[in-house]
């Protein structure tokens, strides 16, 4: 046995986040942790990792107690952690970065050793493949996935008896993926240890050895993968079946010939050029392509905040130029990285569902603290948001309530065109069912949506219409079929 950590409990309040659970980790062992977003994985992951502390229980690793007082001291005791959403530090170095919490091993006395600090970072970067990132730069230089990618390189450079994967993979590539399983198995075949966590339950099953699954804070059961399917494993975290549809079922709705938003001609250097297209109303139109086909950037460039853009966007017929003319024209943008560019993290649920609909709120420039909780209150009932009440900070709250929390703002202004990227990205089964039966009534509403994403199986089951991406262009565009499969898509994509 590697490490054990048992009776372990963390409150939030009156939410019991992790209620008396107890595991044993085997050497070279890869580990799954599964459940329902708000079941307590990452709550548990994270008291491992010393970024949380617990409220009780006991850590054990190779034998000796284990009790971080940071995620630093959790790296030096041999636990690393790469969690969900960004966890580098901005105004730092992409080499500073890599080495946080170890700078004394490369300084003399009170002088860091910057020309050793960049070799060295620059040589395992090489190693890991991202020729392109400069040690030296400023990390914010660096897209989501790049700097994913330079949290992988500090977790093998620390080469840990306890590697911990929080739902990383959704932020990948499938090469930053294949960097990452590289990772995992290096680990185990060191005889350390794997714990991963992920709703990808395909994913699951290929690499794990083991899976715990977890709900509402309890411990379930935990089971070896290859006596497991997708369909028995979803059992477990819901606790039941999971009945109805999951995607669309309709194939031959009518799109109307009303456009709602129209791309002229967009570019923006060395990210995209000569987009042209048309969204048309109550239609649901999917972006496909693999991460660096430039679709992101245009998610970002419709709702005005990428930089060098040029070309024209109309919505409902108007030029729009700056992002209070797109929230003029009932325009919102769910952004794939929802803790940095959706929501503020710091801030209350109340205030993140409100804070889109002041004006509807306020019409004589006076809104009152009772009048915001109330519709706050409203809308989060909506999508059934799993919270204490609408005061809690968004940050405390899992990634599949915090999604929750950003449809609900754009909701609650009555938006006309949603642009949604990586609307499911490390949500779980009922969560994404949730979202999708969402979508569906917002179409039957006449609302459009453009929904970007990497999955598929999403861009199957959802979209009316499909444009690829390739390279930055508009490689081919694909219609709603039952005939549809994922190999065409493939195809047009490489």
């Amino acid at each position: 046995m590697l490490a054990k950590f048992e009776h372990m409990k963390k409150y939030f309040g009156a939410t019991k986040a992790v209620d008396d659970i107890s595991i044993q980790i085997e050497e070279g062992e890869i580990r799954a942790i599964v459940g329902e977003n708000g079941s307590g994985k990452s709550t548990l992951l994270s008291m491992i990792a010393g970024i949380l502390k617990p409220d009780e229980g006991h850590m054990e690793v190779e034998g000796k107690n284990y009790h971080p007082h940071s995620q630093s001291d959790a790296n030096r005791l041999g636990v690393s952690m790469i969690v969900q959403e960004i966890n580098t530090l901005p105004g730092l170095t992409v080499a500073e970065n890599i080495f946080l919490g170890r700078e004394s091993e490369y300084s003399k006395g009170f002088f860091r050793d910057l020309k050793k600090l960049n070799q060295l970072a620059k040589d395992k970067l090489e190693t890991a493949g991202l020729h392109s990132i400069n040690p030296a730069d400023d990390v914010t230089r660096y897209s989501l996935e790049q700097r994913k990618m330079i949290e992988l390189v500090r977790a093998a450079d620390i080469a840990p008896k306890i590697l911990m994967v929080d739902e990383t993979t959704t932020a990948l590539s499938q090469t930053g993926r294949d960097e990452l399983y590289k990772l995992m198995k290096a680990t185990k075949n060191r005889g350390n240890s794997v714990l991963f966590i992920s709703h990808d339950l395909k994913e699951v099953l290929q690499i794990s050895d083991t899976i715990t699954v977890m709900r509402d804070g309890k411990y379930i059961d935990t089971v070896k993968s290859n006596e497991m399917t997708e369909d028995s494993l979803k059992r477990l975290m819901v606790g039941r079946e999971l009945s109805g549809h999951y995607y669309r079922e309709d194939y031959d709705t009518k799109i109307s010939d009303e456009v709602v938003l129209e791309v002229k001609d967009l570019n923006c250097p060395s990210h995209f050029k000569n987009v042209n297209f048309q969204l048309h109303r109550g239609e649901i139109l999917g972006f496909g392509g693999l991460s660096e086909a430039g679709m992101h950037e245009v998610a970002r460039a419709l709702y005005g905040t990428e930089y060098d853009v040029t070309g024209q966007i109309l919505v409902n017929g108007k030029a729009v130029h700056t992002i209070k003319d797109r929230l003029d024209e009932k325009l919102g943008y769910i952004s794939k990285n929802r803790d940095m560019e959706s929501l503020f993290n710091q801030a209350s649920i109340r205030d993140n569902i409100c804070i889109t609909c002041m004006e509807k709120l306020a019409p004589r420039f006076l809104v009152t603290k009772g009048k915001m909780t109330q519709f706050s209150e409203r809308q989060a009932d909506i999508l059934h948001v799993k919270m204490e009440d609408v005061n809690q900070l968004v940050g405390a709250l899992s990634g599949g309530n915090k999604q929750k929390v950003a449809l609900s703002k754009w909701l609650a202004c009555d938006t006309k065109i949603f642009v949604m990227d990586s609307p499911t990205r490390g949500i779980d089964v009922g969560v994404k069912a949730v979202i999708y039966n969402l979508m569906e009534e917002l179409k039957k509403q006449g609302k459009s949506m453009i929904i970007v994403s990497e999955e598929l199986l999403e861009l199957i089951g959802m979209a009316d219409r499909i444009l690829i991406f390739k390279d930055g262009e508009i490689s081919g565009e694909i219609y709603r079929s039952p005939d549809l499969s994922e190999e065409q898509l493939v195809q047009e994509m490489i």
